[in-house]
């Protein structure tokens, strides 16, 4: 893996020439803005560009597929419960686990390509047609080289039921023969059908012997003529010595019998048993592995691993693993006959048959538009134990580098992002410090994702984050006037000055409104309040009005004063706090003491004597002058008549 690829793919932007015009761009998590600047080359600038518009480039483009993200949806599932595999699990259970896994992840691409073939026929747009059977394409593709894979690296069948395996993976990739089985024996006289003798030959292909036979047996009844051969080549299909699953023979007693089976059928042919049926003779040369004839069904055979899984069916029905790459590489030469060159999938293929696990996954990830694939299997195949020892010079290993591509992918998608989350969570190099950098660019278009990004963030202390989310709902919340949800966000995220610009607008709103909104939050801050000295003066000042409330004149009184002694109260906020202690003043009884009248009398001249002076006032300063002075006048006078009561019931007292 570590070998330099080839030159990459050149992408063209329509209407831009990069070779006359300076291009510019910036990178995002998941997709690339890239423009066109008035700079020249030659060094002269032009005030307009010739293409004035930003393209966006985006890098995984599936994650938009309706029927796609089912997929994605899906496998997440599988994916988080095979991280779950316990440990203690060894040899044939965890095996059969894996096996079971690698089922799942194989019946999700077949249910997605089901769907996307159905949209593909529903589509009324050619167009939209087009792209879904072409997607149609890539997920058989996909299941073709998952299926493999599941055969030669996770069940990593021994010879003879290796066979049957790959005799179950053509089957289920070349399904054409069913349809065109429904037609013929649809048909009145199925034996006349013009693609009779093509099912014929295509179920010898493919293995199924009892099913060709039964056809043979059609033939059999609607021309005597050939009922004697049919009889003779239908035996040789029954007799054929097969290793089935629940069988006991040995290898080489399976052997011994195809031995002498082989001969059998080659002395039919030798004998002209089936010289006047062209049809009966040809199936008994496929059935003798005779390479010539099976090249004569090309067409049948469709493509070269069909031809090789018949060749080894006819030919070497004990095929060893080890000895699969050397039939395979002749099957692909002899099939392609020099006159077309592989495609992808072909080498994917030979990689897979040479059990060159890295190799496969190399051509998967340039030949496949994303990364859900390369990103699971490796990950189902470094479960199996087979990719330990293979690590990157950049990094991280294969399957952690793999699972970080994909789930940044994931976090393009304006909601496939929560399942991203779990695939950085099984990361353990470098996981974490992706999940951060990523979980920072999720726009918070909503206050319940917001909630969810955050959920997030908390369940993995990831204190930096959880801040940096709350001071962004703080400041969204400021901007639309909630000043309650401001405040809750800013004590949260623990931010002190902020939650002190927060105070100082409900403040500021009190002064307006005469009045607090939300009294439930700051009823309630509690220990909260201690995060800043103006948190903890609204606190304090909203619990004054309470005591006032519940008359309660006397703590009411005491905890007014401290506020303005203890310097906890903003300056500006003086005046607002003299003016409430007018009612308390103006008591019946006398509430502030004579030492309490004192500090607020001292309070009030360092208010009036560190006023600033204003330039030529207007008419508005001077009206606000007016009031402000009438204010002084009245403290003042309250002040004085409450110091007089004061003293004489403390004089009093102290004559008593």
């Amino acid at each position: 893996m570590e070998e330099l690829d080839g030159e990459p793919i050149v992408t063209l932007i329509p209407g831009v020439n990069s070779k006359k015009k300076q291009m510019c761009f910036d990178w995002g998590p998941g997709e690339m803005l890239v423009c066109e600047t008035s700079f020249n080359k030659k060094g002269k600038s032009e005030m307009v560009p010739g293409c004035p518009f930003i393209y966006i480039i985006q890098k995984d483009i599936d994650v938009y597929s309706q029927i796609l993200r089912k997929l994605f949806n899906e496998s997440h599932g599988i994916f988080v419960g095979l991280q779950r595999i316990e440990e203690e699990l060894t040899g044939k259970s965890r095996k059969a686990q894996l096996v079971r896994v690698s089922k799942n992840y194989r019946s999700v691409i077949r249910a997605c390509m089901e769907e996307m073939h159905q949209a593909a026929i529903a589509a009324k747009d050619p167009a939209y047609g087009h792209r879904f059977s072409s997607q149609v394409s890539i997920l058989s593709a996909m299941e073709l080289i998952w299926n493999l894979c599941e055969i030669l690296f996770i069940e990593v069948a021994p010879a003879g039921p290796l066979l049957l395996h790959l005799l179950d993976w053509v089957r289920l990739h070349v399904c054409e023969v069913d349809s065109m089985m429904a037609d013929v024996l649809g048909s009145e006289n199925p034996s006349k059908h013009e693609s009779f003798w093509n099912l014929v030959t295509i179920l010898v292909l493919q293995g199924r012997l009892d099913e060709a036979r039964q056809m043979l047996s059609k033939e059999a009844d609607s021309s005597p003529t050939s009922a004697g051969m049919c009889r003779i080549l239908g035996d040789l299909m029954r007799t054929m010595p097969v290793l089935s699953p629940g069988n006991t023979q040995t290898l080489t007693e399976l052997e011994l019998k195809w031995q002498h089976w082989h001969e059998e059928c080659e002395r039919h042919l030798q004998d002209g048993t089936f010289a006047s049926s062209p049809h009966l003779e040809s199936l008994c040369k496929i059935m003798l592995g005779d390479e010539a004839a099976l090249l004569e069904q090309k067409e049948l055979l469709s493509n070269w691993y069909h031809f090789l899984v018949t060749r080894l069916l006819y030919s070497h029905p004990t095929v060893k693993p080890i000895d699969l790459h050397f039939y395979a590489q002749s099957s692909l030469d002899l099939f392609l006959g020099g006159e077309s060159s592989p495609e992808p999938l072909d080498n994917i293929l030979m990689a897979a048959f040479e059990f060159d696990i890295h190799q496969v996954i190399k051509e998967c990830s340039i030949a496949l538009s994303n990364w859900w694939f390369v990103a699971h299997l490796t990950d189902l195949l470094d479960h199996c134990k087979l990719l330990q020892s293979h690590n990157l010079y950049f990094g991280s290993n294969m399957r952690e580098f793999l699972l970080l591509e994909y789930a940044s992918g994931l976090f393009a998608h304006h909601s496939l992002w929560q399942l991203g989350v779990d695939y950085f969570d099984y990361c353990p190099e470098l996981g974490r410090v992706s999940l951060e950098l990523h979980i920072e660019r999720i726009p918070l278009s909503t206050e319940q994702k917001a909630l969810k990004v955050l959920r997030i963030c908390e369940q993995r202390q990831m204190t930096e984050q959880v801040r940096s989310i709350c001071k962004i709902l703080a400041m969204k919340a400021v901007r639309n006037n909630r000043l309650g949800s401001a405040l809750s966000w800013s004590i949260r995220a623990k931010d002190a000055a902020f939650a002190t610009l927060v105070s100082d607008r409900f403040l500021r709103d009190y002064c307006e409104r005469g009045c607090f909104s939300d009294l439930d939050l700051i009823d309630n801050l509690g220990p909260a309040m201690m995060l800043s000295d103006r948190l903890t003066f609204l606190g304090k000042y909203r619990e004054f009005h309470r005591l006032y409330g519940d008359k309660r004149f006397v703590d009411a009184a005491s905890l007014l004063l401290s506020l303005m002694t203890s310097q906890i109260a903003p300056r500006s906020f003086w005046m607002t706090l003299l003016t409430d202690a007018l009612p308390l003043l103006e008591q019946k009884q006398v509430i502030f003491s004579a030492d309490q009248t004192y500090e607020l009398l001292r309070c009030l001249e360092d208010l009036t004597s560190g006023r600033p002076v204003h330039g030529e006032p207007d008419a508005q300063q001077l009206q606000d002058d007016d009031i402000e002075t009438t204010k002084v006048e009245m403290l003042r006078l309250s002040l004085a008549r409450n110091l007089a009561r004061a003293i004489i019931k403390e004089g009093s007292l102290e004559g008593s």
